[in-house]
């Protein structure tokens, strides 16, 4: 998937006053994402805050306090309005910031919009309670909120024309949201376990003597919570290996990008690894500091030039 366009057209100020309001709502919410996304140029950062303002509405209906009916009401609404993005119905002087932004990065940038239908898909899991058995019934799920995000965002970054396996590019960009969302799993294991849900697959929670769940701050009475978080870890880090595969594809800026939000996930892995019972005291994060380190990094090209070296011997 290459960038189809080339030139771009000024951006009206109805526009632009969308795109900040999109811009702002990523800053408050989203700090991870827009340690990342804050090394692209400027238009690919407003596509993408478009795309993060829009996914985070569908987020924000799932995990309101609206009765589950009215949930499915409200994102049957949010699926309307993405159809009228999709036809090119909205308006510049619409009410609507969000589809006023998203509607004008749908014409600037090749996005595949059938992946916020995928999002709402998955967040309708989350309001009919959906639990999962196996890794591959999590799966469907992980592809629906996460790497439908990450076959989104290609579309605004692009793809390097004549890249070794650039046909593989959305397979890679949705197996990183996959090690993406595994992560927010495993971090906010015991924040979902309040809310009534769990997420991870009941077959490994079974295998490590977690069936009865989380529901305080110390790991069920003997259970092997240790391992089953380090399972888990291994789990993700083999989905970001395969996933940073996608890093070569793309231009300097979006592997920056991409490796600035990967890394931040890979270093709260390292954490959680480390101290698999501090998921269940509060939500693990990283200090401003340690995240500029991380944007610094992708900026610089070392995972990029890592996988490129990796991949090369792979096909000696």
């Amino acid at each position: 998937m290459s960038r189809t366009v080339e030139a771009q057209a000024p951006v009206s100020a109805p526009v632009q006053a969308a795109y900040s309001y999109c811009e702002a709502v990523t800053g408050q919410q989203a700090r991870n994402f827009a340690y990342g996304i804050r090394l692209l140029p400027a238009d690919k950062r407003q596509a993408m805050s478009a795309l993060y303002a829009f996914s985070r509405r569908v987020d924000d209906i799932g995990d309101g306090t609206l009765a589950n009916d009215a949930k499915q009401t409200r994102l049957e609404e949010t699926r309307a309005l993405l159809g009228r993005v999709r036809a090119d119905a909205v308006a510049e002087d619409d009410t609507d910031p969000v589809a006023v932004a998203l509607a004008d990065a749908a014409r600037r940038f090749p996005i595949p919009l059938d992946g916020l239908d995928e999002l709402i898909d998955g967040v309708l899991m989350d309001v009919h309670g959906e639990s999962y058995e196996t890794w591959d019934d999590l799966k469907t799920y992980c592809r629906c909120v996460a790497g439908a995000i990450g076959r989104l965002s290609l579309g605004v970054f692009g793809t390097q024309p004549g890249a070794p396996g650039i046909e593989r590019a959305p397979e890679y960009a949705d197996t990183l949201g996959l090690a993406l969302q595994l992560t927010n799993i495993l971090r906010d294991v015991r924040e979902d376990a309040g809310n009534g849900r769990t997420y991870l697959p009941s077959d490994d929670l079974a295998k490590f003597g977690c069936s009865t769940g989380f529901d305080g701050p110390v790991p069920p009475p003997g259970s092997d919570f240790a391992g089953l978080v380090h399972f888990e870890v291994r789990r993700a880090r083999a989905l970001f290996a395969e996933g940073y595969r996608l890093l070569p594809m793309l231009d300097r800026r979006s592997g920056a990008c991409v490796a600035a939000m990967a890394g931040i996930y890979r270093r709260l892995l390292d954490r959680i690894e480390r101290d698999p019972e501090a998921v269940l005291r509060g939500r693990v994060s990283l200090p401003g500091r340690e995240k500029a380190y991380v944007a610094v990094r992708g900026l610089s090209g070392l995972d990029t030039r890592y996988v490129s070296r990796q991949t090369a011997r792979r096909r000696v």
